[in-house]
C-alpha cells in the first residue's frame, strides 16, 4: 500500500508511534523514525529508543533511518523534513507522535507544567506541519501529501489533564484549518483519535481493571490515511483502537432559537429549557463516571 514512499514518524521510538512506523514499513514505505527518547514527562535526551525502533524494521527486511530531536524546536523540523528529503528522497506524508504527560488538578498545575505539554503537542504539531508544507508547497503539486496530526479523545474533558486536553483540543482546530488552507496544494491533513496501551496511557490514567490495549491496533488506520486510497480524505478526525475504528464529527451548532431584536437575561432563562430540550445536560455526571480513564491514549513516548 505505501511502496516508494518516504514518511516521517515522530515519537516513534516506543508506544503508539513505534508500532506505526514498523507498520508502514511493512506495508513498503520508507520511515525515517524521528524520537527526543524523553521520559514521560519530557526531560532527557535518549538516541537509543528510535535507533531500537529503526534496528526492529530493518530485521524485518525494511528501510529506515533514525533522526533524533525536539519537535518544538522550528529549526529541527526543518532539518528532520530536509535530511529525509536528502537521504530518501521527497517526503510523502507526516506522523506526529510525539507528547509528553504531566497531569495534575487545575488548581495544582504549575505553569512548568502547563507550557511542557502544550509545547510538546500543539507547538511541535504546528512546528512539524509548517515545515512540511514549506517542503510540498510548490514541489510536484501533482503529487499528493499526507499530514496526519494525532489528538485524543481526551479532547472533550479529561479530570487532571487541563494541560493535555487544551493541547489535543488545539491539535483539532489546527487540523480543520490546515486541511483548508493546504488542499489546492494537494496536501490532506486529518486527526486520530488513537487507543492503545503504553507508558504515557499508564501516566495519564490509572485503571487497574482494564484489559491492555495494543498499540499495533491502532497502525493500520494510520497506514491507511497515508496511502494514496486515502486521497479524498481531509479535514477529518479518525479514531482506532483496540477492534474499533470510526469518525468523528466535528462541533455543530445543534439547536438555535430567535428573538427579534436580541435578547434579555430573563428572555435567555425562559427560553432555555425549550432550546435544550433535546440535549442530556444531566451527561457530565456520565462523562465523568466513563470518560476519565476510559481511553488509554499513548502518543509514542
Amino acid at each position: 500500500m505505501l511502496s516508494d514512499n518516504v514518511l516521517v514518524v515522530t515519537g516513534a521510538g516506543r508506544g503508539i508511534g513505534q508500532a506505526v512506523a514498523i507498520e508502514l514499513a511493512k506495508e513498503g514505505a520508507t520511515v525515517v523514525v524521528n524520537d527526543l527518547g524523553s521520559s514521560v514527562a519530557g526531560e532527557g535526551t535518549d538516541g537509543e529508543p528510535a535507533k531500537e525502533t529503526v534496528a526492529t524494521i530493518e530485521a524485518a527486511g525494511g528501510t529506515a533511518t533514525a533522526h533524533v530531536g525536539d519537535v518544538t524546536d522550528p529549526s529541527y523540523t526543518e532539518s528532520l523534513l530536509a535530511d529525509a528529503t536528502n537521504a530518501h528522497g521527497p517526503v510523502d506524508g507526516v506522523a506526529n507522535f510525539a507528547g509528553v504527560a504531566d497531569p495534575a488538578p487545575i488548581h495544582e498545575m504549575s505553569l512548568d507544567q502547563w507550557e511542557r505539554v502544550l509545547d510538546v503537542h500543539l507547538r511541535g504539531h504546528f512546528c512539524l506541519l509548517r515545515s512540511a508544507a514549506r517542503q510540498w508547497i510548490g514541489a510536484d503539486e501533482d503529487r499528493r501529501r499526507s499530514f496526519l496530526c494525532v489528538s485524543s479523545q481526551s479532547a472533550l474533558g479529561h479530570y487532571g489533564m487541563a494541560n493535555y486536553t487544551t493541547a489535543k483540543a488545539g491539535i483539532l482546530g489546527l487540523t480543520r484549518t490546515a486541511a483548508n488552507e493546504l488542499d489546492e496544494h494537494g496536501v490532506r491533513v486529518n486527526a486520530l483519535f488513537p487507543s492503545g496501551t503504553t507508558r504515557l496511557s499508564d501516566a495519564l490514567t490509572d485503571d487497574a481493571y482494564r484489559d491492555p490495549v495494543p498499540p499495533e491496533q491502532v497502525a493500520p488506520m494510520v497506514a491507511y490515511l497515508l496511502s494514496d486510497a486515502a486521497a479524498d480524505v481531509t479535514g477529518c478526525t479518525l479514531r482506532a483502537g483496540g477492534e474499533e475504528i470510526g469518525f468523528v464529527t466535528d462541533p455543530e451548532m445543534s439547536r438555535l432559537a430567535y428573538r427579534e431584536g436580541g435578547w434579555t437575561a430573563e428572555a435567555v432563562a425562559e427560553q432555555f429549557p425549550d432550546i435544550t430540550a433535546e440535549i442530556d445536560l444531566d451527561r457530565s455526571e456520565t462523562l465523568v463516571s466513563e470518560r476519565y480513564g476510559l481511553d488509554a491514549d499513548g502518543m509514542g513516548g
